[in-house]
């Protein structure tokens, strides 16, 4: 499965929770909004996280 960054923006868009999880890894670990998401999507989608599912729906 490969990251797109296009994917997860529209994941973290129409998921509150990953929303405010972004903005807490953004501000916890002073990421940029790119960064950030990729953290994100290693951390809950890949190799079977929790919105694995949802992002390969997208």
């Amino acid at each position: 499965m490969q990251y797109s960054k296009s994917k997860m923006e529209l994941l973290v868009k129409n998921d509150a929770e990953l929303t405010k999880r972004l903005k807490e890894v953004m501000k916890e670990h002073e990421l940029e909004k790119s960064f950030a998401l990729k953290a994100l999507y290693h951390s809950l989608v890949k190799d079977g996280g929790k919105y694995q599912k949802d992002y390969q729906e997208l």
